[in-house]
């Protein structure tokens, strides 16, 4: 039936699907979900070029990435940290003129620290870190029932502090961070069931 189909895609993808998503995934599933999960954790890979997007920048290497008509971004890529002992690398480039850097998981490493565990998207419960920077000021505790859009905890990242709010009503049942800890963005902080 395909009004059921239509409801099993909805709630893996976890929003409604467009009429290409349900035919890409009665024509390939697994595929389908793949690419879903993908983009979902990536976002909209399209606007990157081909090689940019296959074999990565050389250091010095700028490219212009059209985000939409009339908008574009200039990319200049700088370099490459040593390792972290958490398994990632820093990255660091230019964007449109601005020093940017993100960490990076990097797979042919093996983590000599504890890994962070992340937020899974498809999981409402789960609060993720929006940005990487500390965690200033947590305000519930395990146990404590909270309300949607009830405040969870503070970050700071460059002297400008981030509120994160409940997602969903229910109880913490999960604190993954302290107040001063470094977290990235997506890092699992708290979990809501």
């Amino acid at each position: 039936d395909l009004d059921e189909t239509l409801l099993q895609l909805e709630k893996k993808l976890g929003r409604k699907p467009s009429r290409t998503d349900l035919l890409s995934y009665l024509m390939y599933p697994d595929v389908y979900l793949k690419f879903a999960k993908a983009q979902a954790s990536y976002g909209d890979l399209e606007a990157l070029p081909t090689p940019q997007f296959f074999f990565g920048m050389e250091r010095g290497e700028e490219i212009m990435v059209d985000i939409e008509a009339g908008k574009a971004l200039v990319i200049k890529f700088m370099t490459v940290s040593e390792p972290h002992i958490e398994g990632y690398r820093t990255v660091f480039f230019e964007l449109n003129g601005q020093p940017r850097e993100v960490n990076i998981v990097d797979k042919s490493l093996k983590a000599s620290g504890p890994a962070r565990v992340k937020a899974d998207i498809a999981e409402p419960g789960q609060v993720g870190a929006p940005i990487p920077g500390a965690v200033t000021a947590i305000a519930v505790e395990v146990g404590q029932p909270v309300n949607k859009g009830d405040k969870l905890l503070v970050m700071e990242a460059m002297k400008m502090q981030t509120t994160v709010y409940a997602p969903i009503a229910g109880k913490i049942t999960r604190k993954l961070v302290a107040t001063g800890q470094q977290v990235e963005a997506k890092d699992l902080l708290l979990v809501i069931g």
